[in-house]
């Protein structure tokens, strides 16, 4: 059911924006911004990578089809709030179990429905992602000055509220461990995977659910560890390889990480993903900076420079890496073909990967699932 409560989202630069509150009420605030995908707004909400946030969603309706545990990203919402344009008064979807509003509701997240989206993201297109305050409780100038006074992403570290507290060994449960059948009906059937053949070390800063899927999937037993977790406990676990997981905040703020991925170099082949990317890139001993409102979607495209082939992207990144600080040992490999921002890498002497996007997708296409198995192949080499 709609929402009446009259909510006001109000920007650090003064704008503001009229809307209804849906789910939770009161006030909040975090670093607003907006993503493209047209479908996949649970996942999006479920994204770790997301915390610290208020995302926009650009697609109209949101909503209709729901809510269920399954396509959930990871145990619980972690936007700060929501901004759409109209919340579906039904959930149709066999699968829902769920409308977004009581999801909302329960988790005490507050959602906005009937703002300009077009608007807003037009604006933050030319303005830049900045702070935000939604409220149904404050005035236009409280809830701005609301925004104002909330913390800047940049310096933030967010990993340490998303990252597991105990590291436990990935299993799911057991209709995650397999994959859909084409003839999959109503109540599920699914192919049983074949045997694990690689033991994986998953660094947990923010990990999605369907990375830790496409793992499985391409043959990694997986053992994950928390953010803080060092290079010696890793390497006394003995894995064929180290993953970097996504994540949210400031790269550049987990100094912490870095030095303990540094000691991993050569160690084991390392794959990274997204704030994994990120890391690595100071690893390396380069530098990330902020973009100006980030690539958030499922219709990035991305180049990759060894092949020369493209390919459509799902993307949730506020940070980038800087080209020009990379040492000469490590080779660019994709770009963002509508900014060149750098998308891919590797390093020349240690085996070690890493993309800013997410192969993974949930939500978006699957063009890039293809790195998994370029991890294994990696791990294949190393392993001689």
């Amino acid at each position: 059911m709609k929402a009446t409560n009259q909510a006001i989202l109000a920007l650090e630069d003064g704008r503001t924006f009229e809307g209804e509150a849906f789910g939770h009420t009161g006030t909040t605030t975090g670093e607003i911004c907006f993503n493209t995908s047209m479908t996949g707004y649970q996942e999006i909400i479920t994204d770790p990578s997301y915390r610290g946030q208020i995302v926009t969603l650009t697609y109209p309706l949101i909503g209709n089809y729901g809510i269920n545990t399954e396509d959930a990203e990871s145990s619980q919402p972690h936007v700060r709030g929501l901004v759409i344009g109209e919340l579906s008064p039904v959930a149709s979807n066999f699968r829902s179990q769920q409308s977004l509003g009581d999801y909302f509701t329960e988790h005490k997240i507050l959602g906005i429905e009937g703002v300009d989206t077009r608007a807003l993201t037009k604006h933050l297109r030319t303005a830049g992602a900045m702070r935000c305050c939604i409220s149904t409780e404050l005035t236009a100038e409280e809830a701005i000055q609301a925004a104002k006074d909330s913390a800047p992403m940049e310096g933030s570290d967010f990993v340490k509220e998303v990252s597991t507290e105990s590291n436990y060994h990935w299993d799911g449960e057991s209709r995650l461990w397999n994959i859909p059948s084409p003839s999959q009906d109503r109540e599920g059937h699914y192919e049983d995977l074949e045997p694990a053949k690689y033991k994986l070390v998953a660094f947990d800063f923010g990990i999605k659910h369907n990375i830790l899927r496409s793992m499985r999937q391409a043959g990694f037993d997986i053992e994950v560890v928390n953010s803080r977790t060092s290079a010696e406990e890793v390497l006394a676990l003995n894995p064929d390889g180290i993953f970097l997981s996504n994540g949210p905040g400031d790269p550049a703020a987990l100094d912490y990480i870095h030095a303990e991925v540094e000691k991993l170099l050569g160690k084991k082949p390392i794959f990274g993903i997204c704030l994994g990317h990120q890391i690595l890139t100071h690893a390396f001993g380069g530098k990330t900076y902020k973009l100006k409102f980030g690539h958030r979607g499922g219709n990035q495209p991305v180049k990759d420079l060894r092949t020369g082939k493209i390919s459509i992207t799902a993307q949730n990144h506020g940070f980038a890496t800087d080209a020009d600080t990379l040492p000469d040992d490590v080779e660019i490999t994709h770009i963002n073909l509508n900014d060149d921002t750098v998308e891919g890498f590797r390093h020349k002497k240690f085996p070690a990967f890493s993309v800013q996007y997410h192969p993974e997708a949930a939500p978006g296409p699957n063009d890039a699932k293809y790195f998994f198995d370029e991890f294994a192949a990696m791990i294949e080499e190393f392993q001689g």
